[in-house]
């Protein structure tokens, strides 16, 4: 049997990888068209900031690792066209320009997401760059040799994380955010103002609810950005936008949702039969609301590029779905989420409420402490948690994966408020904070039934 992976980043590489742990006998193929695989985007604000030298250490697979175990890498090979009724691809070798012919039993796509760009006048100038890929990180990182001020354009996880990176690498930052709050999609008001005064407190110019309409040259070699407000005058630009998925190969061929990304089942199945996808290219069955979303992480990828891997001739394991569990370490400080924000409860099928707790993580006899506060998100119906954030500079984002489990599991904020966590004055109360934040809850529904 031929097996074909279109695409060699996470989902990908997880994909083969079960593929030659299940299915040894199988002949593996793998069209990738750039000419490295496994790159962390994440490594980009880190090796600008000096945290990463090299930014070839953070790719963690290479493709002669595969040729070794008999996987035939197509390295720089572009898929032109897929026939699912012929089970067969054409792709072109972007060095030598041909086309390569080939077919398939089973083929897993994998192609990821591109760069959504905004729409603004001037986003071509050589100045405004983006920051997704390992080639484009690179050449960020020698563009802003010599220059002093930056503009960053997003305000979600990429654009605090690059704010961070540029301060610590000596320049100074504007960053742009055209929502009222930075990580709109993953915070409520509360972390995200505390995020933000964080950045300010380390010099980054945070400017909120301030839309982009223009970049232009300046005599002086600077870019003027233009807003609905006001004019900055920046050396350079880093654009972090959010991304789309890259199914243009098998738009009307299999089952496809309304923003480009593929419909699969529990096993990463397509709507066809012979071809799953995982990664950035599909929906994930979102638990919290029970129905699916375009959440593109890097955890999702490896985790469906695992399970499309396994069930590729016999369905071995289902998918969990996910709480969208995210975190980030910002000057020093923890901050993660999982689940539904409190915005995005009410406007669902909930009845949503939410507290909002702070507290020193351990008694304060300690020598040291630091504060931790809790954002916690519930149903005042059923009682289930449905999010949560978290942020101090004490380590909390096993927290986060804690409470997922939690949301994951449907059990509501009077079993968070007792679940058998470890004591040590070490490590916190003889109540856990989470034990704390759920109390906090229970007592404010009692508050308010009385």
């Amino acid at each position: 049997m031929k097996v074909a992976i279109i695409g060699c980043t996470h989902a990908g590489i997880a994909a083969m990888n079960q593929c030659l742990k299940y299915y040894p006998q199988t002949e593996i193929t793998v069209c990738e068209r750039s000419k490295d695989i496994s790159y962390l985007s994440c490594a980009t604000y880190l090796h600008i900031g000096g945290s990463v030298d090299d930014l070839g250490d953070v790719s963690y697979a290479n493709p002669e690792e595969f040729v070794k175990k008999g996987v035939k890498m197509q390295m720089e090979h572009d898929v032109i066209k897929i026939d699912p009724q012929a089970h067969t691809i054409l792709a072109q070798d972007l060095k030598t320009k041909e086309f390569v012919h080939d077919k398939y039993d089973k083929l897993i796509m994998a192609t990821g997401s591109i760069t959504s760009i905004p729409v603004i006048a001037g986003i071509e100038n050589p100045k405004v760059m983006l920051c997704k890929t390992r080639n484009q990180a690179q050449k960020l990182h020698e563009a802003a040799k010599g220059r002093h001020i930056i503009g960053i354009l997003g305000g979600g996880y990429a654009g605090v994380e690059m704010a961070e990176g540029f301060v610590k690498s000596g320049h100074e930052v504007v960053l742009f955010q055209r929502n009222k709050q930075l990580l709109d999609e993953y915070m409520d008001s509360n972390i995200s103002n505390n995020v933000k005064s964080l950045l300010k407190k380390n010099g980054v110019s945070v400017l909120t609810d301030t839309t982009v309409t223009r970049f232009d040259d300046t005599s002086d070699n600077q870019i003027k950005i233009t807003t609905k407000q006001n004019e900055y005058l920046v050396d350079m630009v880093a654009i972090c936008p959010g991304v789309l998925p890259q199914s243009d190969l098998l738009k009307g061929q299999v089952q496809i949702a309304k923003n480009g990304a593929i419909i699969t089942n529990q096993y990463m199945e397509t709507s066809n039969p012979d071809i799953f996808a995982a990664g950035d290219v599909t929906q994930v069955h979102y638990n919290p609301t029970l129905n699916t979303k375009y959440i593109p992480l890097a955890s999702h990828a490896i985790r469906q590029g695992n399970i499309a891997g396994m069930n590729l001739f016999k369905r071995r394991m289902k998918s969990m779905g996910t709480q969208a569990t995210t975190g980030m370490l910002i000057f020093g400080h923890t901050v993660a989420c999982t689940g539904l924000t409190f915005r995005a409860a009410q406007k669902s099928i909930f009845d949503a409420q939410h507290v909002f707790f702070t507290s020193n993580y351990r008694p304060n006899f300690m020598p040291t402490n630091n504060q931790i506060s809790i954002d916690l998100i519930y149903d005042r119906i059923s009682r289930r948690v449905l999010g949560a954030q978290l942020m101090s500079k004490h380590e909390i984002s096993q927290s986060a994966n804690t409470v997922s489990v939690i949301i994951q599991n449907n059990n509501t904020i009077d079993e968070l408020a007792y679940v058998d966590m470890l004591f040590s004055p070490n490590f916190d109360e003889p109540f856990n904070y989470l034990n704390l934040v759920a109390q906090k809850a229970i007592d404010k529904e009692l508050t308010n039934n009385k």
